[in-house]
């Protein structure tokens, strides 16, 4: 068996726990979107679900290697091409919600960049994947959408005001930026294979804190501060 298919059992079993803490966090971020935009909320959970797919395909391909069981390649692929479409798709979602200090700007969806622009991008780095017979493509794509991610996702947590979320974004893009070539090697010793998922176990846990003090914060803002639909009822309740 070749060193990219040397799994032992404990370590494929390790390697569902990143997943779960991506999807985890991934999930925690559509709250706040889909409290401001019903739009952006079906964004981010469709991102949400494909980031945990992709997680969960490669994680299943682990474990069926593992137990000798088959070797499904198709698992094995769809890692990058479902978390560069899924990181899109958050992106997309993030850069419609405002910062703290501008929630009721009314322009912040409108001013969004077309989701097709999103899905272009997709479509070519699939098309360069095809033509390379190669996922690196993706990969790549995965790197700068998670990029876009980040920095909205810091933008936000220093908008709040919590730079404990700001630094826990800084230590998930960083953990994604070194794992993202990692991941793509062919031939990894176990030894290596175990460094790496556990720093992707901590890259997401932080993923994971940054998107619930993200969710806190937009929840206390929202109920410390209506929004003009919730003025107008009171008021028309007052009347």
């Amino acid at each position: 068996m070749s060193g990219a298919l040397d799994y032992p059992l404990s370590l494929a079993a390790e390697d569902f726990v990143p997943v779960i803490l991506t999807g985890l966090g991934a999930t925690l971020l559509i709250g706040p979107l889909r409290a401001h935009s019903a739009s952006a909320g079906r964004t981010a959970t469709a991102g949400a679900s494909l980031v945990f797919l992709g997680g969960l395909s490669k994680a299943t391909w682990k474990l069926l290697v593992a137990l000798d069981g088959p070797d499904i390649q198709v698992l094995n692929k769809a890692l990058f091409p479902c978390l560069s479409a899924g990181f899109l798709l958050l992106a997309h979602a993030l850069l419609a919600l405002p910062a703290a200090h501008d929630q009721r700007e009314p322009d912040a969806v409108r001013r969004t960049p077309p989701l097709w622009g999103f899905a272009a991008a997709w479509a070519a780095t699939g098309a360069a994947g095809l033509l390379l017979t190669s996922t690196a493509p993706h990969m790549v794509l995965t790197i700068v959408a998670v990029t876009v991610c980040a920095v909205r996702l810091i933008l936000l947590a220093r908008s709040h005001g919590d730079s404990a979320a700001a630094a826990a974004g800084g230590l998930w893009i960083t953990g994604m930026y070194v794992l993202g070539p990692l991941a793509a090697r062919p031939d990894q010793s176990v030894a290596l294979q175990w460094v790496e998922q556990s720093a992707n176990t901590l890259t997401q846990g932080a993923f994971v804190l940054l998107a619930w003090r993200l969710t806190r914060h937009r929840r206390a803002a929202h109920s410390t501060d209506p929004s003009p639909s919730a003025s107008s009822s009171t008021s028309s309740s007052s009347g």
